[in-house]
């Protein structure tokens, strides 16, 4: 009897053991399937920042009422953002002005800039005062990449603003007008010595009005002012030219203001063929003039014996 019942218990210690051996071993297996499952790798995707795109419309102020309807929608950032593309300053609104006003207020005015991002003919240039007498608009640029933009009134049909490349010369925080001596000049940056041409702080009517000079805001002016490099003089004689300014367009007197046209075509102000090939032959005549380097700073390859 004792015999039988070893038996019986030898028989089911040993279907015990079998049994855990196959179920150790599926999960030993389940484990090895696990790790043998590969990673899947996630590629990589470069993410473009998105291209911010306005259309605009035109608003003809009608009547004081409409000016302060107008005013009271906007916040002080998108008035401000509204004069500056319609060049003008607040206190020159009034009924019978036209503006232009985007159907996207973002409050950053270079995302409606008309000057492109990055001008390759100035790569080489540390830094560039492009001024658009077309446009009535200025741009920054360093090394051809833009910094930042802003509205401008230059001179009036018989005063004109002469096109051309010039440098920064010489800057006075405060003059006073040679034409006028009530006329007071903040933040005056001069790039024509003889002319007295140059950049400085004045009201901003909407359109060119200036004797010859190139007003601008308040904030653009002072920028300018700390921003550029003036001429370095050895006994009067101009041994390194300052930041190159370039002067580029025409204005159109005969036609609304450029600006106005958006509202029909959004990339009317960008610049033209015309304007981009001036630049070139500008950013050529930089490059060729000995007093916009020093030898120190040349590398061998720019150094021409």
């Amino acid at each position: 009897m004792k015999q039988k019942y070893t038996k019986l218990s030898l028989l089911f210690i040993g279907i015990f053991i079998i049994i855990f051996s196959a179920c150790n071993n599926d999960n030993t297996q389940e484990k090895q399937k696990k790790k043998e499952i590969p990673t899947t790798q996630l590629d990589t995707i470069a993410m473009e920042p998105p291209v911010f795109k306005t259309t605009y419309r035109l608003d003809s102020i009608s009547s004081r009422e409409h000016l302060d309807s107008l005013n009271n929608s906007f916040s002080e950032e998108d008035r401000k953002l509204v004069y500056a593309l319609n060049r003008i300053d607040a206190h020159r609104i009034k009924p019978g002005t036209q503006l232009i006003i985007p159907d996207s207020l973002v409050n950053d005015l270079n995302l409606y800039s008309p000057f492109p991002k990055s001008l390759d003919p100035l790569d080489s240039i540390g830094k560039t005062v492009v001024i658009s007498q077309r446009i009535q608009a200025f741009a920054l640029y360093e090394n051809g990449n833009l910094l930042q933009w802003g509205p401008v009134s230059t001179g009036k049909q018989s005063t004109g603003t002469p096109s051309g490349l010039y440098y920064g010369n010489y800057k006075a925080k405060r003059k006073i007008s040679t034409i006028d001596e009530s006329w007071v000049m903040p933040y005056y940056f001069n790039f024509m010595n003889f002319e007295g041409i140059g950049t400085h702080e004045y009201t901003l009517p909407g359109y060119p009005a200036s004797h010859g000079c190139v007003r601008m805001y308040r904030e653009d002016a002072k920028f300018i002012y700390e921003w550029a490099n003036m001429w370095e003089l050895e006994n009067d004689v101009i041994v390194q030219n300052g930041t190159p300014f370039m002067v580029i367009g025409e204005y159109d007197f005969k036609e609304i203001q450029p600006w106005l046209k958006l509202a029909e075509d959004n990339k009317f102000n960008e610049l033209n063929p015309e304007e981009m090939d001036t630049i070139k032959v500008y950013a050529q005549r930089y490059k060729n003039d000995p007093l916009n380097f020093k030898f120190e700073d040349l590398s061998e390859k720019e150094i021409v014996l």
